[in-house]
């Protein structure tokens, strides 16, 4: 069956609604969309089977760890993508700030955490719906794009700041960052995206479409200590800092 951009964009948002809906009570915690993640997003996500599993993992016992710390005052959504961390939300002081990154750290396969937790109080239950909103845009109009992929990109929105997760191509990047940054309701697109070459999507393809992620670059860096996922993580090249490609990017909107 054929949907319209309309049809997507409800659907997006009332499955959003719901999820918000059973979250508004005293939760002070969020897991991410990994967890939640269908059979179909397998095969068209440009992550290996392995990164889409472990950042299950990631995401849950993230979630564990966190929980373990909570207090009144913090409201923290944790996101994995291809075992890259962000944390969104807001906590009540800096040593929460910081002890909610270290804790998340430590969890066996996390390779880096972006932490984009504020101080100051919780988002309020009308923030987070309307937050849920222009996710749901924000997707449907990257689906209806033809010149980008648009499950290479995971988006995750906090009072009105949209983040872009995802491997892609710097066109593909500036892109989607162009289509969020025309939503109404978007404050700002920070990107926190590993940046691939379109040869690197080439040989990608001709290894088996895009189920597979791009081989990392060789390097020094010694492999992770042995951990209970079920998919062991391999040696990864470091991100590379803000600012760079790979890096997190922030695009305040005009």
């Amino acid at each position: 069956m054929t949907t319209t951009p309309f049809q997507r964009l409800a659907i997006a948002f009332a499955s959003g609604a719901v999820l918000v809906a059973g979250l508004s009570g005293c939760v002070p915690l969020v897991v991410g969309g990994a967890a939640a993640m269908g059979v179909g997003m397998v095969a068209t996500d440009r992550r290996s089977s392995g990164a889409q599993l472990d950042d299950q993992g990631i995401e849950l016992r993230a979630a564990a760890r966190v929980r373990e710390i909570a207090n009144d005052n913090m409201y923290v959504s944790v996101t994995s993508y291809n075992r890259q961390v962000l944390l969104t939300g807001a906590v009540g002081n800096e040593a929460d700030r910081r002890r909610v990154e270290e804790v998340v750290q430590r969890v066996d396969n996390v390779r880096s955490v972006v932490n984009e937790l504020t101080i100051g109080q919780p988002s309020t239950f009308q923030d987070r719906s309307n937050d849920v909103f222009i996710s749901g845009k924000v997707k449907a109009s990257l689906l209806d794009a033809k010149d980008i992929f648009a499950n290479s990109f995971k988006v995750v929105t906090e009072r009105g700041v949209v983040y872009l997760m995802g491997i892609a191509t710097r066109r593909e990047t500036d892109r989607a960052t162009e289509i969020a940054r025309g939503i109404a309701g978007v404050q700002k697109v920070v990107r926190v995206v590993e940046i691939v070459s379109e040869a690197e999507l080439a040989n990608q393809a001709q290894r088996g479409g895009t189920g597979a992620a791009p081989a990392p670059a060789p390097t020094s860096v010694a492999p992770a200590p042995s951990s209970s996922s079920r998919v062991p993580l391999p040696p990864m090249e470091p991100l590379p800092p803000a600012g760079q490609p790979g890096g997190v990017t922030t695009s305040p909107v005009r």
